[in-house]
């Protein structure tokens, strides 16, 4: 054999031997491509199933801090205070946080305070009118002849119909109205606690303090007027029950000049002698019965109004009018009034309800009004009996 016919049969054999490999290779990269892949997504599993569980840890951890954060704060919450859970999400994570709110308590209801009225029994009182008010008088200003008659002779509180006397108390101590007078510490209820829109400081003329006192039953510019009299608000307090003495007002006294206290007594029969006294000063007839006044106390203006509706109601006839409330009194209102061409006055002590007063005027008047002036018979209600 020739050299070159060996060297053609050696690159056959070689050729042939060789050739089989190359599917092993590729078979071999294959399986290396596909353990490669496996093992790639066994690292994602493991990746993904660690972050899993890292998250659940996560949420766990935070599951277990919230909860005791949850005991920590229910541990430590007042009577006042309630936990309110809140879900959050922080960075991708739910997050459960327990807010403290407060809370207003549950405050029981409490019983009515009973007037005196009330406590003696005197509500119980029947009358055909089906008035509200407890005691009720009512009586011709000019013949003094009684109409209605409703426990008036018993001595109740009488709240801020005190005033009444109070004016006429200045009126006729003929004091300077143009005087200022200052509104101190001491005019500031601390019997009550009711609040007043004259600050501490304020400044008013004597009048302009009447005149509020009067129509809008302005406390600290009654407490006013008694402490600026000669000697002060004792012997202002003195000179109220002289005047009621001199009146033959027996079943009353007083102790202040506002009415503030439950210690100012009087009998609806007192009352209307009151009121028929003080009727007889045109001041106090226009102060009284004024809807609307503003003053000046320093600063800005203040406006008042009325504390009785029944003054603005062009039905009504008001000469002169004042109206009270404590808890002890109950809703009290005196009044001078026209009716059918007849003065009449009318007193109303211890009634319940904001309006009830004035609903009780307006029955007497519609009864009056039915009933021919010149023929009203009296009418006596007492102990239960007409």
């Amino acid at each position: 054999m020739g050299k070159s016919a060996l060297i053609v049969f050696l690159s056959f054999f070689l050729v042939l031997a060789i050739a089989p490999a190359a599917p092993a290779s590729a078979q071999t990269s294959q399986s290396t491509a596909k353990k490669s892949a496996k093992k790639a997504a066994a690292g994602k599993a493991a990746t993904s199933s660690h972050k899993k569980a890292v998250a659940k840890a996560g949420s766990r951890k935070h599951t277990v801090i919230a909860a005791r954060g949850r005991s920590s704060s229910v541990a430590s919450l007042n009577k006042n205070e309630k936990l309110v859970k809140k879900v959050v999400m922080v960075h991708g994570r739910r997050k459960v946080t327990y807010q403290r709110v407060a809370f207003a308590p549950v405050v029981p209801a409490l019983p009515p305070v009973l007037s005196a009225g009330e406590q003696a029994g005197l509500n119980l009182t029947r009358d055909p009118l089906e008035l509200k008010s407890s005691v009720a008088l009512v009586l011709d200003q000019n013949s003094s002849e009684v109409l209605l008659d409703k426990n008036s002779q018993i001595a109740l509180p009488i709240a801020s119909l005190t005033k009444l006397m109070t004016s006429m108390v200045v009126v006729e101590s003929k004091q300077d109205m143009n005087e200022v007078l200052a509104v101190t510490d001491d005019d500031i209820d601390r019997e009550k606690h009711s609040g007043s829109r004259l600050r501490v400081g304020s400044q008013l003329s004597r009048s302009d303090m009447l005149h509020i006192a009067l129509m809008s039953s302005e406390n600290r510019a009654a407490s006013a007027l008694g402490r600026n009299y000669p000697g002060g608000l004792q012997a202002f307090v003195l000179a109220m029950n002289a005047k009621a003495k001199a009146l033959g007002m027996t079943e009353t006294h007083y102790v202040d000049s506002t009415g503030l206290s439950h210690l100012n007594v009087a009998s609806a029969r007192d009352l209307s002698r009151l009121v028929m006294a003080a009727y007889q000063h045109p001041i106090i007839r226009q102060y009284s019965t004024d809807s609307k006044y503003v003053v000046e106390p320093g600063g800005r203006p203040l406006q008042y109004s009325t504390s009785n509706h029944l003054v603005e109601n062009p039905e009504w006839q008001i000469g002169l009018q004042k109206t009270g409330y404590i808890n002890e009194a109950g809703r009290c209102m005196v009044m001078q009034t026209t009716i059918e061409g007849r003065q009449i006055v009318m007193v109303f002590l211890d009634s319940r309800g904001k309006y009830s007063r004035q609903a009780d005027a307006d029955r007497v008047r519609k009864w009056l009004a039915d009933s021919h002036p010149a023929t009203l018979t009296r009418v006596k209600i007492a102990d239960g009996q007409s």
